[in-house]
């Protein structure tokens, strides 16, 4: 099995309060993301796993370039997102979906519309947008939702709106960030449910932020174990055992 998702030596920082400043007078820079290298196999499930402030988001968001590493490579099914142009990168994207802790939704258009959206704005066929839409609605069991706007949905549904939209224009990766965090067991059981049959039949690769233990064990394949942004390890799902090795990464395993 190949690599999809390939980050060698990735740096991120970022500037703390202005006010803030070092011994030498200087501006305080915050490390989000120490040098990390790891690879993802294409069609697979990985967790991205640590304690609050480990630097799980800004990773994932490092994936797809919303935030810009400050040093090393993002290697997207052979491809090095760093060295694209703004219009090379924006076409690039267009194979990585994402989905987002609070839904992200426009209030204002129908649950079709906002998965249409997503496929106008990334050059989809006009005449196709009506079939591929509720073929992604059919998906996520929202097809009776389609008229329906964001505020008649209950927070399960937005997430599965979040999801059709995310896959629409049919990306080979698939980044989740927190997806569960706001909502209820039965929600996330269903919700991961999901994107576990996603996976399977699309043959999508996904990445998944979560701080919740449970999300990791029922979904993934692997997860990389983070701690104040670096990468302690990477360790093997198998029938909901992780296997870790640090005592950092032990103590994250038997947390729920």
């Amino acid at each position: 099995m190949s690599d999809m998702i390939v980050l060698n030596d990735v740096t991120k920082r970022f500037l703390s309060d202005r006010s803030v400043k070092g011994k030498d007078g200087k501006p305080h820079w915050f490390t989000a993301v120490e040098p990390t290298s790891l690879s993802v196999k294409q069609g697979e499930i990985f967790g991205l796993m640590g304690y609050s402030g480990a630097g799980k988001s800004t990773l994932l968001r490092l994936i797809n370039l919303l935030e810009r590493p400050d040093s090393g490579q993002v290697i997207i099914d052979g491809v090095d997102l760093t060295q694209l142009s703004a219009s090379e990168l924006r076409i690039a994207r267009h194979n990585m979906g994402m989905i987002f802790q609070q839904f992200n939704l426009m209030s204002n258009r129908t649950v079709f519309e906002n998965v249409a959206f997503n496929l106008t704005v990334s050059g989809y066929p006009s005449r196709d947008v009506h079939k591929r839409v509720m073929d992604c609605l059919e998906i996520v069991d929202l097809i009776d939702r389609a008229g329906h706007y964001p505020a008649q949905l209950s927070g399960g549904q937005k997430q599965r709106v979040g999801i059709a939209r995310a896959i629409a224009p049919s990306p080979k990766v698939l980044l989740a960030d927190e997806p569960t965090s706001a909502l209820d067991p039965a929600t996330t059981r269903s919700l991961l449910t999901c994107l576990r049959d996603i996976n399977e039949q699309l043959g999508v690769t996904i990445v998944i932020v979560t701080h919740e233990m449970s999300v990791i064990r029922r979904l993934c394949h692997r997860a990389a174990l983070l701690h104040q942004g670096q990468l302690l390890e990477v360790a093997d799902i198998r029938d909901g055992l992780i296997q870790a090795k640090t005592p950092i990464g032990q103590g994250l395993v038997h947390e729920d």
